[in-house]
């Protein structure tokens, strides 16, 4: 008798505890605009059917991009909403059966509904004009030579953990081995729908405070390592530039996979010569590509330069820019004395290392967005 009633308070304390998401399912449902999301649809789906409408490339993959994009934000919703169903519903019958076996299963599969709600929560937040966009992260080691470069790649790794752990598609742009260790700087391409709105709040330096490997007498050394964040601009974004402000060298691919693609000088180098700004790309199979590649990165730079600069035009952008942005530090990694990975912006912090190391950095992201959110409602 006393196992029933166990029983019994347990899963009416997971009921409630469900039923409480029940107002923030809701909020979502609000905040996402659902309905305004299914008329866009129903709106977009009626050009497909006009005359003339395939006739028209460029503007036809636009259209359907953008439909597959909201199909798939109302899928994700009513999916989330039938999960909540779904999970009252087999707590209640697990109650009624006195099945306490069930309890495990239950709880499990709230806590991966709250998960889920949390997550698309959070990505009502990204409502930026680029944050929608695929990421292009750029890395640069700090001084300090072999040390530098070996934590410029262990943050290259890290990212690139984080971006397959959430189903993105990562791939390697560019890329400068260092000199005995790790590399000198890297360019990764992450690609999906609001890579880079995530991938945003990691800008700046990277700090790491460690015994060296590289050192025989086992001192502890700081390093240093910076990354830039943008957003690649498609051919939905205009961006104009005259072909007279860009300089062109070609080289030949080295490193991983070079092996294919050195034989000819594929590698692609764009100088912008008003800015001096220098993209390139050495990944691809053809010199075409590779500068298809660098011209988007290029594009995709000055945008955020404009940008950041309320500046009317590209044209308006003088001088030479830097590539790294090199400011206070936003996050320390410290592996000994202690073991803590912290944010020094928004105070979060990890003491598991290694797995932030292996890409768990979602509380880093999901703090910063919440700060940026909160701050843009105080204004």
């Amino acid at each position: 008798m006393y196992s029933e009633r166990y029983s019994m308070v347990q899963f009416e304390e997971l009921r409630l505890n469900l039923l409480g998401y029940e107002d923030k399912l809701k909020e979502l449902g609000e905040a996402l605009g659902l309905e305004e999301m299914k008329a866009e649809v129903a709106s977009l789906e009626e050009k497909t059917a006009q005359d003339g409408f395939w006739d028209d490339i460029a503007n036809t993959q636009v259209v359907l991009q953008k439909i597959a994009a909201l199909k798939n934000k109302i899928s994700k919703y009513e999916n989330l909403k039938a999960s909540f169903e779904d999970n009252l519903t087999m707590i209640e019958l697990s109650n009624e059966e006195e099945d306490l076996d069930m309890l495990d299963e239950c709880q499990s599969s709230v806590d991966d509904f709250v998960k889920e709600l949390d997550k698309q929560t959070l990505s009502t937040l990204l409502s930026g004009e680029y944050d929608a966009k695929n990421a292009v992260l750029t890395f640069h080691a700090g001084a300090g030579g072999t040390e530098a470069q070996d934590w410029n790649q262990m943050l290259v790794r890290m990212y690139m953990r984080w971006g397959e752990q959430h189903g993105f598609k990562v791939s390697m742009i560019d890329f400068l081995d260092g000199d005995e260790a790790g590399l000198k700087s890297a360019v990764l391409r992450i690609e999906g729908e609001n890579a880079y709105g995530y991938m945003k709040s990691e800008a700046g330096v990277h700090r790491l405070v460690r015994v060296s490997p590289f050192d025989s007498s086992g001192r502890r050394h700081t390093s240093f390592a910076s990354l830039e964040v943008m957003p690649e601009i498609d051919d939905t974004i205009e961006v104009n530039i005259s072909p007279d402000d860009i300089k062109m060298e070609v080289y030949r691919a080295s490193g991983a996979g070079g092996q294919k693609v050195n034989k000819t000088s594929s590698a692609v180098r764009l100088i912008h010569i008003p800015t001096n700004i220098v993209v390139s790309c050495q990944v691809e199979r053809s010199q075409h590509q590779n500068r298809e590649v660098a011209m988007r990165m290029l594009k995709s730079k000055l945008l955020e330069i404009k940008e950041r600069e309320h500046l009317d035009k590209i044209e308006d952008i003088k001088g030479e820019q830097k590539e790294i942005g090199w400011g206070s530090q936003i996050r320390s990694y410290v592996f000994m004395p202690y073991t803590l990975a912290k944010d020094h912006r928004t105070g979060y912090e990890m003491g598991n290392i290694n797995a932030v190391m292996d890409g768990d950095i979602d509380g880093f992201i999901n703090a910063y967005l919440k700060q940026i959110s909160l701050s843009e409602l105080n204004k």
